[in-house]
């Protein structure tokens, strides 16, 4: 099996990655304006070269403690398949290349896996990795597909 590039991007302590060939860019925070009845991680869209974008906030989908946006609080946009996505996330930190022994998938037992792919160990650092899929389907539910 090859190696896995990912992004590595921290919300508080914990780092977190998502595959780079999913990313598309990395953009500072902007302002975002607000979808009515949306759930509360929805935290909008942006015009982001002439193209509405749906944003959310992962602090708030993975339900963690809420912090005010700093200079550097990043927006990964993100296209799996057709849909595209923004993710705000606390900071972006580099390109990480992971080997397959690498990453250990967790049981199910007392780990909600629904959006974690597993958890990649290296130089002994431990990040976790997202299932965008999932993530993605959360955003066509409120979206629908754009």
């Amino acid at each position: 099996m090859e190696n896995l590039e990912i992004v590595a991007f921290k919300i508080g302590e914990e780092e977190y990655g998502v595959e780079i060939n999913c990313v598309q860019s990395i953009e500072r925070i902007q302002p975002i304006t607000r979808v009515p009845n949306a759930p509360a991680y929805v935290k909008g869209v942006i015009n982001l070269r002439g193209n509405v974008t749906p944003i959310i906030d992962l602090r708030t989908k993975l339900a963690l403690e809420q912090v005010d946006y700093t200079s550097n609080t990043r927006i990964i946009i993100t296209k799996y398949e057709e849909i595209v996505l923004g993710l705000i996330v606390d900071q972006t930190s580099e390109v990480v290349d992971v080997p397959p022994e690498a990453i250990e998938i967790p049981s199910s037992s007392g780990f909600d896996s629904e959006y974690f792919a597993g958890i990649a160990k290296i130089d002994g650092r431990l990040i976790i990795l997202l299932k965008l899929a999932e993530l993605m389907k959360t955003a066509e539910c409120v979206f629908g597909h754009s």
